[in-house]
């Protein structure tokens, strides 16, 4: 019996201390949990280490995007700009491209703050409006138009002249009337001199499929410009008026910035469209040339500086750092 117990111990060793027993450090003998405890030592000092690690990582991240975010607020800062780092006299230059409307690129709010930080820089020798849209909201148009009118009073001695590209059409020609003078390209779109208002009558479509039109109002005249319902000779009237109060506000603003420039001509204000060539006939515009040659020639200023407030692009980054910013911040707390 004695042999079996031993024959069955035997077997049921473990095979990796087949050699021999496991031998421990000198002293460790009355001390059965050294192994764990050198293990768990090992384990934490790894865990510090990839800490203080991961904690210089963030510390150089935070103070990337600080930097980064320091540097964009003096860029959006209006009293710093491209001329403080590069200094001496120029021309300004400030571009109104698209449809000019509160949600767009050309806005009032945005061109407004462009001028001003250009007539604030003492370096400005003249500014230059370059100037490529269809039109838009005769609101907005009329914010920029008085804001030039004022700010070319307070300083008579720093010229404004508008530069047409493409198009200058309704709103965009209601700005350019503001300036001291209007250059265009000899294939340029100018005038449309006019405006407008559109929409679609679906009365006959849904009386054809059958549909009936609900339409509930507190107020007699609140839904005249529904599209399915008829619209009445009366509203019909009070819209053409509506238009034409805003028409002679047009063809008033025109006068005022041309003035004797303007031909005699019965469909300068008919909402008609001429080329840049044809506009100086009619004195719509006073010469062809481009934006380099009216800073050179003109303002003799011939290095251009870009006063363009880019407000949505800008947020939008501003927007992606700060979010980087905070989750940065998030980790860090979680680390110490």
């Amino acid at each position: 019996m004695n042999d079996d117990r031993q024959g069955g111990e035997s077997g049921g060793a473990d095979p990796w201390l087949a050699d021999g027993p496991v031998r421990r450090p000198t002293g460790s003998g009355s001390d059965p949990g050294w192994e764990r405890r050198t293990i768990e030592g090992l384990l934490r000092s790894a865990l510090d280490e990839q800490r203080r690690a991961r904690r210089w990582r963030i510390f150089f991240r935070l103070l990337t995007l600080g930097l980064i975010v320091t540097i964009l607020l003096l860029a959006r800062s209006p009293d710093w700009s491209a001329t403080e780092l590069k200094g001496g006299r120029h021309t300004a230059l400030i571009d109104i491209h698209g449809v000019i409307a509160a949600d767009q690129v050309a806005n009032a709010q945005d061109v407004v703050e462009g001028l001003r930080k250009a007539y604030r820089d003492h370096q400005t020798a003249g500014i230059i409006l370059r100037i490529n849209s269809p039109g838009g909201s005769p609101v907005q148009a009329g914010i920029i138009n008085d804001e030039i009118t004022r700010l070319r009073g307070l300083h008579p001695d720093i010229p404004v002249v508008a530069v047409i590209e493409d198009i200058c059409a309704s709103g965009g020609y209601y700005i350019a009337v503001a300036a001291d003078t209007i250059y265009a390209d000899k294939a340029s779109m100018v005038g449309s001199i006019g405006v407008l208002m559109n929409g679609f009558g679906f009365v006959g479509a849904i009386k054809k499929l059958g549909i009936e039109r609900r339409l509930l109002v507190a107020g007699e005249h609140k839904g005249f410009l529904d599209p399915f319902t008829p619209l009445s000779e009366d509203d019909r009237r009070r819209v053409e008026a509506m238009l034409e109060s805003i028409h002679r506000q047009f063809i008033a603003v025109v006068k005022r910035g041309r003035g004797d420039r303007l031909a005699d001509n019965d469909e300068l204000f008919s909402g008609l469209v001429w080329t840049g060539e044809q506009a100086i006939d009619l004195g719509l515009v006073d010469g062809l040339a481009s934006v380099d040659k009216v800073a050179r020639e003109v303002i003799h200023a011939e290095r251009i500086v870009d006063y363009t407030q880019r407000e949505l692009t800008f947020e939008r980054l501003a927007d992606r750092l700060g979010a980087r910013f905070l989750g940065a911040i998030m980790s860090a707390r979680e680390l110490w």
